[in-house]
């Protein structure tokens, strides 16, 4: 079985796959950040969700990439990880 930074290369080799990967590396980093944060300060989903006021669905749908979180959210969960919300468009 290939593992799946070996598939990953293989997918990215098309123009039009790699184009739309590109066009959502925001989305992922954002996922990448907000998991890697939570295990970090060794909350479940469930916990994270209590603290700041939402089901645990909700951040697994967040933590998924399934949902556009707006900025109040985005705050909400950065206070509940105690850590800071900075967004820049560059």
């Amino acid at each position: 079985m290939k593992s799946y930074k070996q598939f990953k290369a293989r997918l990215l080799k098309d123009k039009e796959i790699k184009k739309f990967y590109k066009e959502l590396e925001p989305e992922f980093e954002l996922v990448r950040i907000l998991i890697r944060k939570r295990l970090e300060r060794g909350f479940t989903q469930q916990e994270l969700a209590r603290k700041v006021g939402t089901k645990q669905s909700a951040i697994s749908r967040l933590e998924s990439g399934r949902y556009n979180p707006t900025i109040q959210v985005l705050r909400k969960v950065a206070e509940a990880l105690n850590a800071d919300l900075k967004i820049s468009i560059r």
